[in-house]
């Protein structure tokens, strides 16, 4: 469908644009990647589609329905359609934080608020804008991204660079987009990615057990334990210089100890064994993006808990959130993460 430039700089949930060059390299990397786009039924029918590629969409569109019917997420055009690309990323994203902080730079949009991170559609530039900001002193992680949101503004496709994952990974990418789709907070990213994760969890969990698939689950949990063990890892070191960067020591000293901690970190087994999720060596920037699509996930889980794993109470509640200012809304989701047993108000 076509929409005004504006309606397309606004749902591209990249970042703010600050120069024309940036919103011709994002407008034009959105088009040429819808452009792509045919729908499932066409790569379905077509001879010349290869087997597994048949497969992967029909699944897709499984998948799909499952969302919606299930899970309760937006039932619309999006992942109805496949672009093969030509990359192995939709984007590059690029987080920065500055030397003796773990928060996030922030890039604005005039209408579509503020993320913690900036887009590209070209490697070669997210590294370039990259090297700028640490010519500048930022820690920066340029990290590849097979999939973005445009918030239902536009119906987001399948696309080559996810379409061959495993079954449950293709199933947790899909219901983490839908989710986006469905509650979005302006200016809150940590929010926004940790609700997508909270709920891709259980969205593949149930849809592992709709299917009676048992050692798939148990193959899905055990992938999701290492994952967290990795999780876990990250968070002490960023605790341990959350503590570092609040002492105030002079900043030689700070300096010191932060490379000390991260090298730790870098030389942990369970880093090593997870450093292909990250692609990149830690620094503030990399703790900083973890954290955002980490972060408040257990306070979701706990309110989903609460609720008895009822999926529209669930939604409800956060919409309730989405609509306070950022500091209630945290301090309710600490209160959901500290409490041993949620009751509802």
């Amino acid at each position: 469908m076509r929409r005004s430039l504006a309606a397309l700089l606004a749902s591209l949930s990249l970042t703010g644009c600050e120069t024309l060059s940036y919103y011709a390299q994002a407008v034009g990397g959105h088009l040429e990647l819808t452009a792509r786009a045919r729908p499932v039924d066409e790569w379905l029918s077509d001879a010349q589609t290869p087997p597994a590629l048949r497969e992967q969409l029909a699944l897709a569109q499984r998948l799909r329905a499952f969302a919606a019917s299930e899970l309760g997420l937006p039932d619309n055009g999006s992942y109805r359609r496949f672009a093969d690309l030509t990359r192995p990323y939709a984007v590059w994203n690029v987080f920065a934080a500055r030397e003796f902080s773990l928060e996030p730079v922030q890039s604005c949009f005039p209408v579509a608020g503020c993320v913690a991170y900036r887009g590209f559609f070209a490697h070669a530039d997210a590294e370039a804008h990259a090297a700028r900001l640490q010519r500048q002193g930022f820690d920066t992680a340029v990290l590849g991204v097979p999939a973005y949101s445009t918030l239902g503004a536009f119906d987001d496709p399948l696309l080559s660079t996810f379409i061959a994952w495993p079954e449950a990974d293709l199933a947790r990418l899909l219901f983490h987009e839908l989710a986006h789709q469905l509650v979005y907070v302006k200016g809150d990213s940590t929010f926004n990615e940790s609700f997508a994760v909270a709920l891709e969890r259980e969205g593949v969990r149930r849809w592992l057990v709709a299917g009676g698939r048992d050692a798939e689950l148990r193959r899905h949990l055990e992938s999701r334990q290492r994952a967290q063990e990795f999780t876990r890892l990250l968070e002490a070191t960023r605790a341990q210089l959350a503590s570092l960067y609040a002492s105030k020591i002079a900043p030689e000293a700070m300096r010191e100890r932060k490379h000390a901690a991260l090298a730790a970190l870098a030389a942990h087994p369970t880093y090593q064994r997870g450093a292909s999720r990250v692609a990149t060596l830690p620094n503030n920037a990399l703790l900083a993006a973890h954290a955002v699509y980490t972060r408040r996930v257990p306070a979701f889980e706990r309110m989903l808990a609460a609720f008895g794993g009822d999926l529209e109470k669930l939604y409800t509640e956060v919409r309730a959130l989405a609509a306070l200012d950022k500091s209630e809304r945290d301090r309710r989701l600490a209160g959901y993460e500290t409490a041993m047993s949620t009751t509802l108000r």
